[in-house]
C-alpha cells in the first residue's frame, strides 16, 4: 500500500490513508499512541501492510526517522512485524478478551442496622476535629510531613499515654506505644511478630470477630478457642504463644473478665512466656458499674495493651495503639516497618490536638450519655413488647444479648427480609454447633437519631411480639 505523494495534503490532518489522529506536537510519542490505538481498536486489522517510513513520513510531514523509530518501538512491543522485503505489516494476535469485572461479594445494606460493632458515626464531631486540624497542619514542624518514626507520631503517643493511664489505669510509656493503621492492623502487626519469634499459635476466645482470627491464620499462625463462660473466658483453657483477650467486655456476650481469672491469666502468661493481646475495643462506655481497668495494668512484660477510636470516634479514621513490653518492641516496629511503615501524619496530630485540647473527653462523655439513652429506651421496650426475650450484657458497650425462645438464625434471617440487620450469637463462634446459644445481639450505636425508633419498632415486630 503506498501513500499519495500529494504535496498539497493538509498536514494538520492525519496520514491521508491510515487516517491517523495527532497531535499538534507530531513527534514519535504521538504517533506511536495513535498507531497503537488504531490497532487496538481493530480499525487497522492483523496483516495490514503499513507505508513505508518515507511514505508516511512525507504525508504526515514530519521526519522520516520519527516514523521509523515510531515503527520500531511498536515491532519490539509485537504490534507490528518487519521483514526484510515484506514491509511493515500489523502483528496477527489472539482475541484479547475484555477485561472481566471485578466482582466482590457485597456488604449488605439495610434499612434499618442493629448489627453491632459500629458507633453512630452521625455524632462524629466535625467542627472540634476540623479545628483540631487546622491547629495541627498549621503547628505541624516540617519534618512531619517526611518519612518518619514507624512508631507513630510522638505528639499523639505522649498524649495517648497520659490519656490511657488517667482513663483507663494503663501503665503507658510513649516510647513503648505504636500507633496502627485500625485495629486489624495491630493484630496483624503482633501476630507477626509471635510468628517471628518461633510462635506458632493464638488463642482466642470461642466468641468473637472472624476477621481476627483469619488475620492470625495469614499471618501463618494457628488459631484455637478459649472456652468463654458468665465469667469470661475460661483460663484454665489458655494455650500457645500469645492469646487475644477482650477482659473489660467480651466481643459479644458482654461479660468482664473475672478478678480470679484476670490474675490467672497474667500468671499463666509468666509461667509459659507466652503474651496476652488485651483488645479494649469499648473501654470508655460504661453505664451501670464501676469502670473495669485495664488488664496490662497488672504486667506490662506480659499483656499488650490494644485500643482504638474506631468505637469512641468513627471506624474511617483508621486509628489505633498499642502499648507494647519491652521485648516486642523492636520485632512489632520491624512489622510496622514492612507494612506501611507508618501510619498517615495528619490524622495523628489532629488526634494528638483533639485529646490535648480537652475535645475527645467531651466527646466521650456525650456519647456515653447518648448510648445510655438509647440502651435504656432499647430495655425499656423490650420488656412490654418482649417479655419472652432475656436482655444480657446490658452495663456497657454499644449492644445487647438477647436470649431468645426461638431459632436466632431464623429471626435474623426475618429480620433481614424486612430490612432489618441482625447478627446471632453463632456468627461470633469459633466453631458453631446446634447446641450453640441462641441468642441475637442487636447494636444500639449505629442507627441515626432519626432511624431509631423505627429499627426497635421492627425489632419488636421480627421478635414475633
Amino acid at each position: 500500500m503506498e501513500t499519495s505523494g500529494d504535496q498539497g495534503v493538509d498536514t494538520g490532518v492525519a496520514g491521508a490513508d491510515l487516517h491517523l489522529d495527532l497531535a499538534a506536537a507530531r513527534g514519535r510519542n504521538e504517533l506511536v499512541d495513535a498507531l497503537h490505538e488504531s490497532i487496538r481498536t481493530g480499525r487497522l486489522p492483523a496483516g495490514t501492510r503499513l507505508p513505508s517510513s518515507r511514505s508516511l513520513a512525507k504525508d504526515l510531514g514530519i521526519a522520516r526517522n520519527t516514523v521509523a523509530d515510531a515503527y520500531g518501538q511498536l515491532v519490539a512491543e509485537g504490534w507490528l512485524t518487519a521483514r526484510q522485503g515484506s514491509g511493515t505489516v500489523v502483528a496477527s494476535r489472539a482475541a484479547v478478551p475484555s477485561m472481566p469485572a471485578v466482582v466482590l461479594p457485597e456488604e449488605r445494606s439495610f434499612r434499618y442496622d442493629l448489627r453491632p460493632g459500629s458507633p453512630d458515626v452521625a455524632t462524629f464531631p466535625r467542627t472540634e476535629w476540623l479545628a483540631a486540624a487546622r491547629k495541627a497542619l498549621t503547628s505541624a514542624p516540617n519534618e512531619a510531613f517526611g518519612m518518619g518514626d514507624p512508631r507513630g507520631r510522638i505528639e499523639l503517643r505522649r498524649v495517648l499515654a497520659d490519656y490511657l493511664a488517667r482513663a483507663r489505669g494503663v501503665r503507658a510509656d510513649p516510647d513503648r506505644m505504636l500507633i496502627c493503621s485500625g485495629y486489624v492492623q495491630a493484630v496483624s502487626l503482633l501476630g507477626e511478630a509471635i510468628r517471628n519469634m518461633g510462635g506458632t499459635t493464638i488463642a482466642v476466645e470461642e466468641f468473637g470477630y472472624g476477621l481476627h482470627r483469619d488475620v492470625i491464620r495469614a499471618r501463618g499462625l494457628s488459631a484455637v478457642p478459649v472456652p468463654v463462660d458468665e465469667l469470661g473466658a475460661q483460663t484454665s483453657h489458655l494455650a500457645g504463644q500469645g492469646v487475644l483477650l477482650t477482659p473489660a467486655h467480651q466481643m459479644p456476650t458482654g461479660v468482664p473478665l473475672a478478678p480470679e481469672r484476670r490474675t490467672a491469666a497474667v500468671e499463666w502468661a509468666r509461667e509459659t512466656g507466652a503474651v496476652l493481646i488485651e483488645d479494649d475495643y469499648d473501654g470508655e462506655f460504661r453505664y451501670d458499674r464501676q469502670s473495669v481497668g485495664a488488664l496490662q495494668a497488672l504486667d506490662p512484660e506480659r499483656v499488650v495493651y490494644t485500643g482504638t477510636a474506631s468505637k469512641s470516634l468513627a471506624p474511617g479514621l483508621r486509628l489505633a495503639w498499642m502499648v507494647l513490653p519491652q521485648r516486642l518492641i523492636e520485632p512489632v516496629v520491624a512489622a510496622k516497618r514492612t507494612a506501611d511503615y507508618q501510619t498517615a501524619t495528619l490524622e495523628q496530630l489532629t488526634l494528638a490536638e483533639f485529646i490535648a485540647s480537652g475535645h475527645y473527653d467531651r466527646h466521650v462523655r456525650r456519647s456515653r450519655l447518648h448510648y445510655r439513652r438509647r440502651r435504656d429506651r432499647l430495655v425499656e421496650l423490650l420488656a412490654v413488647r418482649a417479655p419472652n426475650v432475656q436482655v444480657a450484657g446490658i452495663s456497657a458497650g454499644l449492644h445487647v444479648l438477647l436470649d431468645v425462645p426461638a431459632d436466632a438464625e431464623d429471626i435474623v434471617s426475618r429480620a433481614a427480609r424486612q430490612g432489618l440487620g441482625l447478627a446471632s450469637l453463632s456468627t461470633y463462634h469459633f466453631n458453631p454447633t446446634p447446641a450453640t446459644r441462641q441468642a441475637v445481639i442487636v447494636g444500639y450505636g449505629t442507627p441515626p437519631d432519626h432511624a431509631y425508633p423505627g429499627a426497635l419498632d421492627l425489632l419488636c415486630q421480627v421478635l414475633g411480639v
